[in-house]
């Protein structure tokens, strides 16, 4: 994963020559900086490890109850037409669901039972939910969008419009990461934690081991890595929703065996790695009785665990018009391409917009130090192989589909069959390097 140093030749990087100027994410700081030396610049061998976690969470926690049913609205629209504007937000508290933002659609559908199956889905149908699929109340408080707005995304003139294309439905940034230390391209830490969460939901759903098992829960891993490569996970914090008669024998006990253990490479658990299982003792109330829970509060979890850049927008609940989503998936398939094509072993791709403008105003990648080829030369290439302008994304990608429930738990990145997980341009790519 980190190219090591030569002789005196070093593979020049950003990072290098403006150390004092820019700050990499966390992870890539760590990565690329020793005692504020270049790790790079350093001498071949040196020693240098650091800890990373990240987390999860399962598909009863609050904040993705509320995606969950934001992301089934979306589809629903999008079932019936493609070509629905969609900004749903949801707010779940106790037996309540407040559904807001704005909607300009030609679907018609019952938003209620949209929003009831959604949760019947995630599973709070036990008859000691208070949060329960056919008995909470529903406000719906959805209106059009804005007529100012629509003229920006819409592909035509406009008055006081410069193009008539189809520009970004808002201002922003986006970030894309991709590296190649899992099957997935996806830093280890993250994909781990799904891991984790997904054998949990799949043992409680489709199975009768655990019938205590409820559906709000989160996991947390932490990898310690040794000149850049993984060594061995440090712990395990795990903390699930149970019925009240479960027991923390029982409980610690079948989450470490399991679960956790069938989850995660056995080369690196040990007699040293420490397993915290609902270290509170106790987690019967959960779910929106335990906590309100938004759309959009959980970017990290969606994106890559605090490995790469997050721009600040969520997604769940917006159509491809927003580039805050869209623009992020798009950058996730550049950078995977550029990986999975042996260009670098990791890489970040950031990409600008301006409401209402077509052009991104700025595209950058980064790898980080680990480039093949000159940065310069893959930027070209990407630039070349790949339209960056928002209509393009949703015709690449082709994003006018009912696909987005698929997104909503245990990453948005990193999964079989999503449009942006693909490695269809690897070749194009290497032949634009030519």
């Amino acid at each position: 994963m980190v190219p090591q140093a030569t002789g005196n030749t070093f593979s020049r990087s950003f990072h290098e020559t403006n150390l004092s100027l820019n700050v990499s994410t966390h992870h890539d700081a760590l990565m690329n900086t020793l005692d504020s030396v270049p790790f790079f610049c350093c001498v071949e061998g040196m020693s240098k490890s650091f800890i990373f976690s990240s987390e999860s969470v399962g598909e009863g926690h609050p904040d993705k109850v509320s995606d969950s049913i934001s992301d089934s609205i979306l589809d629903a629209c999008l079932e019936q037409d493609s070509q629905s504007r969609v900004a749903c937000e949801t707010l779940v508290k106790s037996n309540c669901v407040t559904i807001a933002g704005e909607i300009t659609t030609g679907a018609k559908f019952d938003y209620e039972e949209v929003v009831r199956e959604a949760i019947r889905e995630i599973g709070y149908v036990n008859d000691d939910d208070v949060f329960h699929a056919d008995k909470v109340f529903i406000a719906n408080q959805l209106t059009a969008q804005s007529r100012d707005i629509g003229q920006g995304v819409d592909a035509s003139a406009a008055e006081g419009k410069g193009t008539a294309e189809q520009g970004a439905g808002d201002q922003g940034i986006m970030f894309g990461y991709a590296c190649n230390e899992t099957e997935e391209l996806m830093p280890a830490p993250i994909i781990f934690a799904h891991r984790i969460l997904r054998k949990m939901a799949e043992i409680r759903k489709q199975t009768d081991e655990a019938k205590w098992l409820r559906p709000d829960c989160k996991s947390q891993v932490a990898l310690k890595y040794e000149d850049g490569k993984m060594t061995g996970i440090e712990n395990v914090v795990v903390s699930t929703q149970h019925a009240s008669d479960a027991d923390n024998t029982t409980i610690r006990e079948f989450i470490t065996n399991e679960i956790i253990k069938p989850s995660l490479p056995s080369e690196l658990l040990s007699s040293e790695t420490e397993y915290l299982i609902n270290p509170t003792g106790r987690f019967v109330v959960g779910g929106p009785q335990g906590d309100s829970g938004l759309t959009g509060r959980k970017i990290i979890v969606d994106t890559y665990g605090g490995w790469g850049r997050h721009g600040g927008g969520a997604f769940s609940g917006k159509d491809p018009s927003k580039v805050d989503r869209s623009a992020a998936y798009m950058c996730r398939w550049v950078a995977k391409n550029v990986v999975a094509a042996e260009l670098a072993d990791r890489v970040e791709i950031q990409v600008a917009y301006a409401i209402g403008h077509p052009q991104p105003t700025s595209i950058t990648l980064d790898c980080f130090g680990t480039e093949k080829a000159p940065e310069e030369k893959i930027e070209a290439a990407v630039k070349e192989v790949f339209g960056f302008k928002p209509a393009e994304i949703v015709s690449q990608l082709d994003l006018l589909r009912p696909i987005y429930r698929d997104t909503t738990h245990y990453g948005h990145f990193g999964k079989v069959g999503l449009p942006w997980e693909q490695i269809d341009r690897v070749d194009v790519l290497r032949q634009a390097m030519d």
